[in-house]
Formats: C-alpha cells, structure tokens, sequence
C-alpha cells in the first residue's frame, strides 16, 4: 500500500465520522462503534486479505475526531472472535459491559480490532454494547451493536478505499398511540 493509498483511507476515514457526527446528535460519553474490513478496503474479500496498513489509516481518521469530542470508540471484531468489540476499559466500566478475556490478532479478529487494540490505552473487550451510531466498513454488520432504533445516514461518500460504507445513528423508541406528541411543539 502505497503512503498515497493511506492518506486517502484516512481522509476518507475521517470525513466519513465527520459527516456523521454532523448529523448524529451525540454527545460526550457517548458510544460509535466501527466495523471494518481492511480486506474490502485494499480490494480484496472479506477475511481474506487482512490489511494492517489499510486499518492504521482508518484508526488515523476516525479516532483523533472521536477522541476529540469526548466520544468512546468501539472495534468490532471479525466473525472469528464471534463480532466481539475492542473499546477502552472506562467505556466497558461506564456502561457496566462485561470484559471477556481475548486478545484479537490480524486473522482471529481482525487488522482492525487489533489495530485499536495496540493503541488504546486501556483496552478490553466485551461481547456485545449498544452504540449510539457507527460506521460499517466493507460489509461488516454492525447492526447487532446499535441500540434501537438504528436509523440509516447517506453520506456524500459512500466507500473507503474499496469497501462499501454503511452508516447508522439511533434514536429513542417512538411510542404511545394516536394521541402521541415526539416534540415540544405543538
């Protein structure tokens, strides 16, 4: 992979959060999960082709946006690891997410999850959370690790790399019936 092929990864990494953000609604504290397969980035099939240079310039582009608006990352492992998630042991702490005892590597989890895992702080990883919004990268599935109710986001960008880009924030259940007001307004 060339020094150009990353930078583009990681632009287009970053703009993709960005965008997201922008329309997301979250907050400090809050959670964003990312499924990635850095195989689908530099062109190749799912779990095939494991990309530690494509996943380091995803990490480039999403965790230093994150990071600065106070808002947890969260990896999500391959098939292999059963999608098990990487994020920072406060986050795990702070949502009361039960650590489990695996450490991902390129091809038992992923370029990705073990690209986070390297440069978290303090990671741990946990088999399921519910983020608040996220990004999938090449046809991961990250559905399973939103809360209800997932809402898909089009972006002006709609790959990295190779990979076809999902994306999804989440709201609050709509309930009650007929009578039923979802704002202030009236």
């Amino acid at each position: 992979m060339t020094e150009q092929e990353k930078t583009e990864i990681t632009r287009q990494a970053r703009q993709a959060v960005e965008e997201l953000l922008a329309v997301a609604g979250l907050q400090a504290g809050d959670v964003f999960v990312v499924g990635c397969s850095s195989s689908e980035i530099v062109g190749g099939h799912i779990g095939k082709d494991s990309s530690m240079e494509a996943a380091g310039a995803v990490y480039e582009g999403i965790a230093p946006v994150l990071a600065r608006q106070g808002i947890w990352l969260a990896a999500q492992c391959c098939e292999h690891l059963n999608r098990a998630l990487i994020l920072e042991r406060e986050a795990a702490r702070t949502y009361g997410w039960e650590e489990v005892c695996v450490v991902p590597r390129p091809h038992a989890g992923g370029s990705w999850a073990t690209t986070c895992w390297k440069r978290f702080a303090h990671p741990v990883a946990v088999e399921e959370i519910r983020a608040h919004a996220g990004l999938d990268i090449g046809g991961t599935l990250i559905g399973m690790h939103l809360r209800a109710v997932a809402v898909p986001v089009r972006l002006s960008l709609d790959h990295i790399g190779k990979a076809l880009l999902l994306c999804a924030r989440t709201r609050p259940k709509l309930i009650g019936g007929e009578r039923a007001k979802y704002t202030e307004e009236d």
